[in-house]
């Protein structure tokens, strides 16, 4: 199995300015999961893909670490994923390097661990699936049962009657992608699919599954580093 791992990179963010770049407890952002995928044992080749020249250097700094840059026409704020795959593969294609098995990892989740993309990877290695993602539990603060629309200042469910389901233990456990790995074969990546079908899930507790997109998410982000890694 010959495992690539792409670490996408825009220089570009609406909402937190340079964020891939920006210094997160001493290191820009985009460090953490390069160092993270460097500690995994998985990953044959790392790649980070950006159309920001910053960035890229960040990555040159690495021994280990492939930057390739981004064309301006898929660097766009809703440029579809797929196209700095393809991207990326085409060009390590024609070095004569080919993968089966492609991750995605994003570095707006600096508390990802090398275990975590060791443990993603090997879930779809060893299943029948055709992709595996990273998790996390849904806290039953926001469980879907619990959600309502408004008519007016009139609640209503929006999916079903809470029906009084108000304890945790009461509710079905429920999940969702946290954001930070994504696993898939190249056959399902030449479909023009990240996700497959038959996909995986690899759960990751909730403190090490902070997504950054907002401000708020990068200030927490920070904290829990700091209170898990650095006091420590």
């Amino acid at each position: 199995m010959a495992v690539i791992g792409i670490i996408p990179a825009r220089g570009g963010s609406k909402r937190i300015p340079g964020k891939n770049k920006k210094n997160f407890s001493g290191k820009p952002l985009i460090s953490y999961i390069i160092e993270a995928a460097l500690g995994a044992k998985m990953l044959d080749t790392i790649v980070v893909n950006s159309d920001d020249k910053d960035i890229l250097a960040i990555a040159a700094n690495y021994e280990g670490v492939l930057p390739i840059e981004r064309p301006a026409e898929i660097s766009k704020d809703h440029s579809n994923a797929i196209e700095y795959v393809h991207q990326t593969l085409d060009m390590l294609s024609e070095q004569g390097k080919t993968f089966d098995t492609i991750v995605i990892l994003q570095p707006t989740s600096p508390l990802t661990l090398p275990e975590d993309i060791d443990n993603t990877i090997m879930l779809l290695k060893n299943s029948n699936g055709n992709s595996s993602v990273s998790i996390m539990k849904l806290d039953h603060a926001v469980h879907p049962f619990k959600m309502k629309v408004m008519k007016g200042d009139k609640l209503n469910p929006f999916l079903e009657e809470e029906r009084g389901r108000m304890a945790e233990h009461e509710l079905p456990t429920i999940y969702v992608r946290n954001g930070s790995v994504y696993v898939s074969t190249l056959e399902t990546i030449q479909t023009g699919k990240i996700i497959g079908d038959d996909c995986r899930g690899y759960v990751m507790p909730m403190e090490r599954s902070i997504d950054i997109n907002d401000p708020i998410d990068f200030d927490f982000a920070e904290f829990l580093y700091k209170k898990h890694y650095q006091e420590e």
